[in-house]
């Protein structure tokens, strides 16, 4: 049994009848291959921003960068791995298409994400003046329902 498989199985295990009423399977499985790269994005980040990165700026001679931003942009590429693999293999297995076409399918759909995030916050804080944490939120629902529309009808169709 392969790790996909493993991973699969222990979200189903979570898959109550409680839950069931409310999102398809589908959706779970979604939802916790989300939280499963959040947590990994969380971990990756800290080792990397603690240890790696060891909270220093970075003077690039052109460019000086942040710890918090470098931690960033080191993160990104794994997560994004992370997250690929576990949607093509866990969430959204129903698929024929080629990994290199879907990635980059999906590397549009998380640049589609970013640019939702970006734009999302500066019309809700800057424009509108709510409050950066309910924003925050709010942005977070579009950007997941964006996702998931992404990676079911086009990134992952079977």
């Amino acid at each position: 049994m392969g790790i996909a498989s493993l991973i699969t199985k222990a979200i189903d295990c979570l898959y109550i009848p409680v839950v069931e009423r409310f999102v398809s399977r589908q959706i779970f499985r979604y939802g916790a291959c989300g939280a499963i790269n959040l947590t990994l994005d969380a971990a990756w980040y800290f080792v990397i921003y603690n240890f790696i990165v060891a909270k220093q700026f970075v003077d690039l001679g052109f460019v000086v960068i942040s710890p918090h931003i470098l931690s960033l942009i080191i993160v990104f590429p794994i997560t994004f791995f992370t997250g690929f693999w576990l949607n093509r293999h866990v969430a959204f297995r129903t698929t024929n298409i080629s990994g290199v076409s879907q990635a980059a399918k999906y590397f549009l759909s998380v640049i589609g994400s970013l640019a939702i995030n970006y734009i999302a916050m500066k019309l809700l804080v800057e424009q509108l003046h709510l409050w950066a944490t309910p924003s925050k939120v709010i942005t977070t629902l579009i950007t997941t329902l964006y996702s998931y529309l992404m990676g079911r009808y086009v990134v992952f169709k079977g």
